[in-house]
């Protein structure tokens, strides 16, 4: 059983659903889930020891392709981080707009200085544009589902 810590960064809030449907799955399949809302990277460092954890991180992005506010905090934290994070394994889920060139900024952004700390990842990210008619939790339910059946 793995624990899940699902880091949060939204301003309108469909990030906030998006990770919400993707705790209903977890849960399900007999995983643990916390989701965080204001993500503390502190405290969340100190997690890392657990066994099998993963951190799965579902973010928009804002204005000319910033960091929502809610998670700007742990962006800087974990960029300034000198220490190994070999042991973070991370899963990443990106809502954008594709009408503007800053099209899921922040979440790329996130995976690629995570990936510089040395973190690793289970799957590609999972990109959704928000400008298609698509149900976003629907589509990031079945993308978990799949990367769960495979860990």
């Amino acid at each position: 059983m793995a624990s899940f810590q699902i880091i949060v960064g939204s301003m309108m809030g469909g990030s906030e659903y998006v990770a919400e449907a993707c705790e209903e799955i977890i849960i399900a399949k007999g995983h643990q889930a916390t989701i965080n809302f204001q993500p503390d990277f502190s405290h969340l460092i100190q997690q890392i020891t657990q066994k099998d954890q993963i951190w799965l991180i579902v973010t928009s992005t804002h204005g000319a392709g910033d960091y929502p506010d809610n998670i700007q905090n742990f962006v800087t934290d974990l960029g300034s981080y000198d220490q190994d994070l070999s042991s973070i394994t991370f899963l990443m889920i990106g809502l954008g707009d594709s009408n503007y060139d800053t099209f899921c900024h922040a979440a790329k952004k996130i995976e690629k200085i995570l990936i510089s700390k040395n973190c690793k990842t289970k799957n590609k990210i999972l990109i959704l544009d928000m400008s298609l008619d698509i149900d976003p939790e629907a589509l990031a339910q079945t993308w978990i589902t799949q990367v769960i059946d495979h860990l």
